[in-house]
């Protein structure tokens, strides 16, 4: 429990968030913020950061600018994070559970006087818009970087929420204003609604105890998930119940006011692109809003504001449907997530102003300064399994890490290094990736080429779901809505589709890499020996494999370039061949591609990430070709019959036992991972045979649950 500095630590990491001021440099406009620090403007002298990862590490580096320490608290399975490293002191709240160190109000209380913090900023997420920690805070004399707990309570319950935002004027919802009391209640309830409802957590946020019902079946399902995901998230099981605005727009206004009275909206940012209510595309400005529109969300979004003395910055998040009838959802007393995209196009650093305005200070802009410089995007990169419900979590250690940070107007804001640990206590989030232009369409292909640069090894990434968006035709033209996923992907996203193109692209590099390999191999360390004739170009006969598909293909080099025969058609494809790089960049036909190579084996297998997506590939010699028929092959297992983890989690319930008769669709168990609950049902009706789990188990992804008859 012991504090220590960690000045050495930080420079050690200092690239995790790297920001600069938004400012001319080469012609080339920079994607980052502005800390304009005034040395005779007198704040905190140490301020402790309630919270880990990327946002952690984003509030100190604002603090280190304005010359304020910084202390950091972690779990003990946190220890080596880069948050610790980064702050000038550090301590230990508690073991791994949530609930037990980053939840733990008395220890994260007892660090506070231990290290004599005079502030605390509490990230997003956990203790952020917890009113009793706000208090607890006050009665010790300690500022809360934040709303007082006032704002807190009023925004923080939906219902309450609701009801000042209608007294404001505030467009909302129709809806049940009270608690629902049980399952029955809402099922009657939302009868009188008329479906579809939304059902979801009084406490809530971030996507946690939201369920959408159609029917009263569904309702009731709705409610139980949501009051458990509501009670492990936010320790409050409360619901409400409201109509479903189906296919909205989900657009966010930033606040920011001041404990004088004067309050800011800081434009829009447009959220729609999500899984499990969950953003995972932000971007501002909206391609949707026309100057009108934009004025009077701010405006009302600022009334809300006023209504509840609000004093830090803050998020009106409204639904807006096609005719940009717009309403109220909820207000998030906190620093959103996504808000570097408003850093981006205002220049203002958030942060900074959070902790001016805790300090009683008023703010220096007005309304009138507020501008829309460019466009920026942010992508969430996450350790999920973009192919299992559009991302289901994924574990384990980032053996590889390198982020895009050599392009310009490229910004990443993460918490994680080489060598950082994924694990099952927290949010998988690895960074936010974010990216500006003077135009959309130069942030959006600054982000393509971003991702592509970006090299994430040891856990399995959403990358290619991420990629796949920005470049989809359905969201360059901005026709968006909190739909889009389950519109464009109905059956699930199953990565880049090759047109006939790109299969020959890519069955191309996979040759050329191949043949790159073998020449490597024959290289003698150390031997400068020069033929005195030019070696000749040589020629091959590969045999290639991909999606169960054979290609037989004729490649020829000189030099770096390599020609490759696919149906009688050429490819010229050239590079620097390092195959020791992460990166892979190459020419294709002229045309530049950064290719990354991610598995490569004696047995000529090949793994190429090709945008965004990953491909396995095989390539072998002719004659290894010919004799590889006699292999025998692998008969795939019966799924059918057993029931697998899907991710790693804990065992919330267990719906059967040995003997009992099960149908189709029906659930045999629940799984909670980063505290979302998963229903886990038989795909086939048959008898249990046998149940490998029980509740608050621990599984692996693929670890088996149950086995059928």
């Amino acid at each position: 429990m012991a504090a220590y500095r960690s000045a050495a630590g930080f420079q050690r990491v200092f690239h995790a968030v790297k920001h600069v001021c938004l400012k001319q440099r080469c012609g080339v406009i920079i994607c980052r913020y502005s800390t304009v620090y005034d040395p005779n403007e007198k704040t905190f002298d140490k301020i402790l950061i309630a919270n880990r990862g990327e946002i952690a590490c984003r509030v100190i580096k604002t603090c280190k600018k304005m010359g304020i320490k910084t202390v950091a608290v972690h779990s003990d399975v946190d220890s080596s994070a880069v948050h610790v490293k980064m702050a000038d002191e550090a301590v230990c709240v508690g073991p791994a559970p949530t609930s037990k160190s980053y939840l733990n109000m008395d220890a994260i209380m007892n660090a506070i006087k231990q290290t004599g913090a005079q502030a605390v900023h509490p990230g997003y997420g956990f203790l952020s818009e917890n009113k009793e920690f706000a208090k607890r805070l006050a009665a010790e004399g300690v500022t809360f970087i934040g709303p007082d707990t006032h704002a807190i309570q009023a925004m923080g319950d939906k219902i309450e929420s609701k009801l000042i935002a209608k007294d404001a004027k505030v467009n909302t919802i129709p809806g049940f204003d009270g608690v629902v009391k049980n399952a029955e209640e809402a099922v009657k309830i939302a009868g009188e609604i008329g479906y579809p409802v939304m059902i979801k957590a009084s406490a809530g946020g971030g996507g946690k105890g939201m369920r959408i019902a159609w029917n009263d079946e569904e309702t009731r399902e709705g409610f139980r998930f949501s009051s458990q995901e509501a009670a492990s998230s936010f320790g409050d099981d409360r619901l409400l119940i409201e109509k479903f605005i189906d296919n909205p727009r989900h657009i966010e206004i930033q606040v920011l006011a001041d404990k004088h009275g004067n309050a800011l909206w800081l434009n829009e940012r447009e959220c729609s692109i999500q899984r499990r209510n969950q953003k995972v595309v932000e971007e501002a400005p909206s391609t949707f809003l026309d100057p009108d529109t934009r004025r009077a969300m701010g405006e009302q979004a600022v009334s809300l504001a006023k209504a509840v003395k609000y004093s830090s910055a803050g998020t009106v998040e409204f639904l807006v449907d096609s005719k940009k009838n717009f309403y109220f959802l909820e207000m998030n007393t906190r620093l959103q997530v996504e808000h570097p995209i408003t850093e981006c196009i205002t220049g203002l650093d958030l942060v900074q102003q959070m902790i001016r305005i805790a300090k009683g200070y008023k703010l220096q802009q007005t309304q009138s300064d507020i501008p829309i410089n460019g466009w920026a995007i942010e992508s969430r990169v996450y350790a999920e399994d973009p192919y299992k419900s559009f991302g289901l979590p994924s574990i384990g250690r980032l053996s590889q890490y390198q982020e895009p940070l050599n392009l310009p107007n490229v910004r990443v804001d993460s918490g994680i290094q080489e060598g950082s640990d994924i694990s099952i206590y927290y949010d998988p989030m690895i960074s936010k990736l974010v990216t500006y232009g003077k135009t959309r369409e130069e942030a959006l292909k600054k982000m393509e080429e971003a991702l592509d640069h970006y090299v994430i090894r040891g856990v399995t990434h959403n990358i290619p779901l991420l990629r796949e968006i920005i470049v989809h035709p359905r969201f360059v033209s901005g026709d968006i809505s909190t739909k889009f996923l389950p519109e464009v992907y109905p059956d699930g996203f199953k990565g880049h589709l090759l047109t006939a193109g790109e299969r020959q692209e890519l069955l191309a590099t996979a040759a050329a890499l191949y043949v790159a390999a073998q020449l490597r191999s024959q290289k003698f360390l150390g031997d400068v020996r020069v033929s005195i004739v030019p070696a000749e170009s040589r020629q091959w006969e590969l045999c290639v494999e991909l999606d169960k598909g054979v290609h037989m293909l004729g490649v020829s080099r000189s030099g770096n370039d390599f020609t490759v025969e696919i149906d009688g058609e050429k490819v010229e494809v050239s590079g620097e061949w390092n195959l020791a790089s992460a990166l892979l960049p190459i020419t294709i036909n002229g045309k530049h591609r950064n290719l990354q190579c991610l598995l490569r084996t004696a047995a000529g297998e090949i793994t190429l990430q090709y945008l965004g997506t990953s491909f396995k590939l095989r390539v072998l010699s002719k004659l290894a070709s010919s004799l590889s028929k006699h292999m025998p092959e692998k008969i795939p297992e019966d799924t059918s019959s057993i029931l697998r983890s899907p991710m790693p989690g804990s065992v919330v319930a267990v719906s059967v036992k040995p003997g009992d008769n099960v149908a189709e669709g029906q659930e045999i168990c629940v799984i909670e991972a980063m505290k979302m609950q998963n229903s886990m049902t038989a795909a086939k009706t048959a008898k249990v045979k046998s149940v490998h789990c029980k509740a608050g188990d621990t599984v692996g992804e693929g670890d088996l649950l149950v086995e059928l008859e």
